[in-house]
């Protein structure tokens, strides 16, 4: 089977962007990235995509005067130049159009740092923590046109520490989702996930919830 054909778009340093090429630098891995593509020419992933062999394209929101459709008019065409499969997000901090985002349809990821539905939208470790939560994790989820709300894919779970700081536990959720992102990627990439009735299954199963993830780290 040949391998699926990869975007990651980032607005900044792009850490997932290198675990998910990291991981693709594997032959064996069913998905290779082949641009990374980002809103700000001044992102720090773009020169690290570079060094790693891999096409880097800024489409500099800023150039098109709070025209969204022409941005992403202009990303789109990237995208097509390179022949993409599939997007991954990685810290891209545009808004897409619901228009865009069903252009892709099913072929969209993100991972988003809390365990949804719980913790949309931003500050999401500083909420878990003023909410006193005692799980907290990230989710890699397909995109739809509304926030944080697509099918979810997998999650990765850490327990939340009586010490714990904004820092600290941001720290283990980046751990957790270096890990889950290239993971949900491979299964995407291989066809193994299938949509039904808003909710993915893995191999015909349910993905499983937050409530049925054993935190990743014992303490």
């Amino acid at each position: 089977m040949s391998r699926k054909r990869v975007a990651v778009l980032i607005s900044g340093r792009g850490s997932n962007m290198a675990a998910l090429i990291d991981a693709a630098k594997d032959k064996n891995y069913p998905a290779e990235i082949v641009l990374v593509a980002s809103n700000r020419p001044d992102a720090g992933g773009l020169a690290a995509a570079r060094d790693a062999g891999i096409a880097a394209e800024a489409v500099d929101h800023t150039q098109f005067n709070k025209d969204r459709p022409a941005f992403e008019r202009a990303l789109q065409a990237v995208l097509e130049a390179h022949r993409i499969d599939l997007i991954c997000l990685a810290g891209f901090m545009r808004l897409l159009s619901p228009g865009f985002v069903e252009q892709w349809q099913n072929r969209m990821l993100n991972i988003h740092p809390a365990l949804l539905p719980a913790f949309k939208g931003l500050d999401t470790h500083k909420r878990a923590l003023d909410a006193g939560a005692k799980v907290h994790g990230a989710t890699v989820h397909f995109v739809v046109p509304e926030m944080d709300a697509g099918p979810v894919i997998m999650q990765g779970a850490v327990k939340v520490r009586d010490d714990d700081n904004e820092q600290s536990l941001a720290a283990r959720v980046l751990a957790v989702e270096h890990r889950i992102y290239p993971e949900a990627l491979r299964l995407v990439a291989e066809g193994r996930v299938r949509i039904v009735d808003g909710r993915c299954l893995i191999d015909g199963v349910p993905a499983p919830d937050a409530s049925q993830i054993e935190p990743a780290d014992p303490v």
